[in-house]
């Protein structure tokens, strides 16, 4: 039994606007499943695949007041590329934002509703995932996350070292999940989360108490009205086991 990153769980005050811009940015499909719930995935994509990780955007009232502890690396291929990707999504109502980087190579932003996100500026590594280089998550202790992740989904460990690690899908393809570790603390709910999903034919409760088994805790909250699992990870991320898909 495995899981597989599947899609980042956003929250946002407007999901059909937020949607728009993320579906802009990358030229990704909209779609949505419900009220309040906007779904984006490239055009002609067959969920799941792990040539891409999706994103669904969910209407919640509760403002953004702290530094999301997960974002997303856009790739580009060049300096040009990059410069010109900055000035597109700017036109698109993203803004530079200040999260104390620096003088980087790379250029945070944040989207309409205040998310960061960074344009990396050219990276071999990142020269077959397409435009989401990688899905990235602070973290206090990257090598205990890497040995989470790494046995909690079939993904491949491509690095571990003190500050950071990387996992990609066993297929070689799509983006990266990457831990970097980072002298801030986890606090409150996040914001951005992981959805995982086991394969079909597995069994949802079996595969919740294997995460548990690897250090996968129980965040507290009523869950009797949904159909899925919330979990958090040995740091405290909550994420989404969905239902066999």
């Amino acid at each position: 039994m495995a899981t597989r990153l599947v899609q980042i769980n956003m929250k946002a005050l407007d999901d059909a606007a937020l949607g728009r811009f993320w579906a802009e940015a990358l030229g990704w499909g909209i779609d949505s499943e419900a009220p309040g719930v906007t779904n984006l995935e490239p055009v002609g994509f067959v969920y799941p695949d792990p040539a891409a990780v999706c994103i669904d955007i969910i209407a919640r009232p509760e403002p953004k007041t702290v530094k999301n502890r997960v974002h997303l690396d856009l790739a580009t291929t060049s300096t040009a590329h990059q410069a010109e990707l900055v000035a597109r999504l700017k036109d698109l109502g993203a803004t530079l934002a200040d999260v104390g980087q620096g003088d980087v190579p790379w250029t945070v932003m944040a989207d309409p509703e205040g998310n960061e996100f960074c344009v990396l500026e050219p990276r071999p590594v990142y020269g077959d995932t397409g435009l989401i280089a990688a899905v990235v998550v602070d973290s206090t202790d990257p090598r205990e996350m890497a040995r989470f992740w790494g046995e909690a989904m079939d993904w491949t460990v491509h690095e571990v070292a003190d500050d950071f690690a990387s996992l990609r899908s066993a297929a070689g393809v799509g983006p990266y999940l990457e831990f970097v570790r980072t002298p801030d603390t986890k606090s409150g709910w996040n914001r951005v989360h992981l959805d995982v999903s086991p394969y079909r034919g597995d069994d949802l409760a079996a595969e919740e108490a294997r995460l548990r088994a690897l250090g996968a805790a129980d965040p507290g909250i009523d869950q009797s009205g949904i159909s899925w699992r919330i979990l958090t990870d040995p740091e405290g991320n909550e994420f989404c086991l969905l239902t066999p898909r």
